[in-house]
């Protein structure tokens, strides 16, 4: 079974509760690894984990996600993609396939940017996205909500996340798996 690296920072628990979700949609098909970034991994404002690094060298598959703050992937996030340079500039986590989720204040809070960030960072190590293929508002089980086709954008809705974006976490994490599974 391959290893899916799910690499995320959570401040309020939400995006903890999507990497949770995703780890779900993976059982069965990969072996699934919870990277979560912590304030103590940052140090004079750069990251310094090795041993998630070292995770994330040993995955076929690595699911990306943070809070949007901003318009952007939180800092703590940015801080672990700067020192994910040194893995860059070797190409050691070219041809893994790679994913994101994210979750906003609103729901046109700018989470396509963070997504999108995700892709660039992902293309930047040689990676292979993996986006959504449930197209927005079709779906009967309501999953991929916003309708964003690059990865999962969601918001709270009465403070609550809505079940349609735990469900649609989960089928990207069985999504991803699948695919590495299947090319690996």
């Amino acid at each position: 079974m391959p290893l899916l690296a799910i690499v995320y920072f959570s401040i309020s628990g939400t995006t903890e509760s999507l990497a949770h979700a995703v780890a779900r949609g993976a059982d069965g098909i990969a072996h699934v690894a919870l990277c979560r970034i912590t304030g103590d991994d940052i140090v004079s404002g750069r990251f310094q984990n090795e041993s998630l690094l070292e995770t994330i060298d040993r995955a076929s598959a690595v699911a990306f996600g943070s809070p949007t703050y901003m318009g952007g992937a939180a800092a703590q996030f940015k801080a672990f993609a700067d020192a994910s340079s040194d893995r860059w500039t070797q190409q050691r986590w070219a041809n893994k396939f790679a994913a994101g989720f994210t979750a906003g204040a609103l729901a046109g809070g700018d989470q396509l940017h963070t997504l999108t960030y995700f892709s660039i960072l992902a293309a930047q190590h040689g990676m292979l996205w993996c986006g959504l293929d449930i197209p927005g508002g079709e779906d009967p089980s309501g999953r991929n909500r916003l309708g964003s086709q690059l990865g999962l954008a969601t918001h709270l809705v009465g403070g609550l996340l809505p079940q349609s974006d735990v469900s649609t976490a989960e089928y990207l994490g069985q999504r991803l798996a699948a695919t590495a599974s299947r090319n690996g």
